[in-house]
């Protein structure tokens, strides 16, 4: 049997782990849920003070960023959500859908499958 896949993407891992409860009664063969960011690493979480502390630039210290290049850093920091000027929600987290659920199920349920995670809130 052929299968096929679907990413959908959340606004919050509840929606993301609602719509996977609904897709139980398909046959599925692989899934998941993840947060991405458009940022490589975990970042700030260990700063106490920006002022003595050792922190590679603002994109690390606002972004949560771990940049191996200079040059990324440096770009990153030009971000409106670096800088404290975005309306980005609250405590000025970027908001959207930074949620992936992916699914793997067979070609038999993949309609259905798609209206499920569309009817629970998602963009495929």
């Amino acid at each position: 049997m052929a299968e096929k896949n679907i990413l959908a993407f959340f606004k919050s891992p509840e929606q993301a782990e609602a719509a996977l409860s609904q897709l139980k009664s398909l046959r599925i063969v692989d899934s998941s849920i993840n947060r991405f960011d458009g940022y490589p690493g975990d970042g700030s979480d260990h700063i106490a003070n920006p002022i003595t502390s050792n922190f590679s630039g603002l994109g690390y210290l606002t972004l949560g960023g771990d940049f191996s290049d200079p040059d990324a850093s440096i770009l990153a920091s030009a971000s409106v959500s670096a800088s404290g000027m975005s309306s980005g929600g609250p405590d000025n987290e970027v908001t959207g859908r930074d949620i992936v659920l992916t699914v793997v199920v067979e070609e038999e349920d993949h309609d259905q499958a798609m209206a499920i995670v569309r009817n629970a809130g998602a963009m495929v």
